[in-house]
């Protein structure tokens, strides 16, 4: 059984939901340090102006203060810029109204902080494409696993009946492969392949939401979410 853990993020990258496509069981991992310029609660979209952060405002973050945690700031109607830059960032884009129509999903349903609604965006997505046929969805909390690091995610990845951990290349910083060797769990990174698809505002780049994929394919940019893995003994060698 394949296992992938992450934070949550904000509509993020095509990454993520490659790993998720690979997954028997995801985890939303909520329940850890907010890090302030992480992608929990912000992500990059092309406008005609160049790439540009898509944020959400957070209220009163506390240094320690766990992701779940973290309330939005509704102060602002943010709700609505957010929907006017992809409405202008988007205006030529074949499938503008699909992604439109999205975001709006989300964003009508009432989010707790913006662990929640980073987790909502997630799931919209995989909805879309159809990622969420045959898995389950869970949070980090619901295992009942205490403890930090790479003993923390070994031990939520043995609670679930995992067999395989599939991971980003961050993990390569702190992940203790050979204790997850131990324990007869196999360890293997994402060779991201990065496929290029027709984008507007210039070069193509892979690194902003998949907000960007739906907008200018729809669908078909299913096409696009195929990245497979490397075992961990292969990455740390090559990557």
């Amino acid at each position: 059984m394949n296992i992938v853990i992450s934070q949550p993020m904000f509509f993020p990258w095509v990454g993520l939901f490659e790993q998720i496509r690979l997954a028997d069981v995801y985890v939303h991992y909520g329940d850890v340090q907010f890090s302030k310029g992480s992608f929990v609660n912000r992500v990059q979209i092309k406008t005609p102006e160049g790439v540009r952060w898509l944020t959400v405002p957070l209220q009163n973050v506390a240094l320690g203060q766990l992701i779940d945690d973290v309330q939005i700031n509704e102060s602002t109607d943010w709700r609505t810029r957010h929907l006017n830059i992809l409405e202008r960032a988007y205006s030529e884009a074949p499938y503008r109204t699909q992604m439109l129509d999205l975001v709006r999903s989300v964003y009508e349903q009432k989010a707790e902080g913006i662990g929640q609604l980073s987790r909502l965006s997630i799931e919209a997505c995989c909805a879309f494409y159809g990622l969420n046929i045959g898995k389950r969805f869970v949070e980090s909390k619901q295992t009942g696993i205490g403890g930090k690091g790479s003993e923390r995610v070994l031990d939520i990845v043995k609670v679930l009946g995992g067999t395989k951990y599939i991971t980003g290349w961050g993990a390569k910083n702190y992940l203790d492969h050979s204790q997850f060797e131990r324990a007869g769990i196999e360890v293997e990174y994402m060779n991201y392949e990065k496929r290029p698809y027709p984008q507007l505002h210039g070069e193509f780049t892979p690194y902003v939401s998949i907000l960007d994929l739906i907008a200018n394919t729809g669908r078909d940019g299913l096409e696009c979410i195929q990245s497979g893995t490397v075992g961990w003994k292969e990455w740390i060698k090559h990557g």
